[in-house]
């Protein structure tokens, strides 16, 4: 399993906001300039440059300065540690999921066992009489 760590922190975090999803979404057609990545949002340049700090601290975009104009770019890489922790859980759930069908099937089975054990009986008894 991939370690907890401070970098696996900063990635989720990063992921855990609406706006800084969208805007890596956006940085995945290409690099975006900063007021690209804030155009769709009701915000100032500097709140956008505030999720973008966000998004650098994780390793996610990196920013390079073209004189005044700031270009963003996606490094999905940093994800990878995020998917893998993810990973290690998914072995646990189909665990978990494979014993509630397990028990849903032998319901099933029960539940339909029952009409065939009464009609029988009540045969049986019908012939009895």
């Amino acid at each position: 399993m991939v370690e907890h760590s401070e970098h696996l922190d900063a990635v989720f975090h990063a992921l855990s906001d609406p706006t800084r999803r969208a805007m890596l979404q956006g940085l995945a057609k290409g690099p975006r300039k900063v007021g690209d990545l804030a155009a769709p949002f009701d915000m100032t340049l500097a709140a956008a440059s505030k999720h973008i700090k966000v998004l650098e601290k994780a390793g996610l975009v990196r920013r390079s300065v073209q004189g005044r104009t700031h270009v963003c770019s996606l490094d999905a890489l940093p994800m990878h540690a995020g998917v893998e922790w993810m990973r290690h859980y998914e072995k646990f759930w189909n665990q978990q999921l494979d014993v509630l069908e397990a028990l849903l099937v032998a319901e099933d089975q029960a539940a339909a066992k029952k009409p065939t054990e009464i009609s029988t009986e009540t045969k049986k008894k019908g012939k009895k009489s």
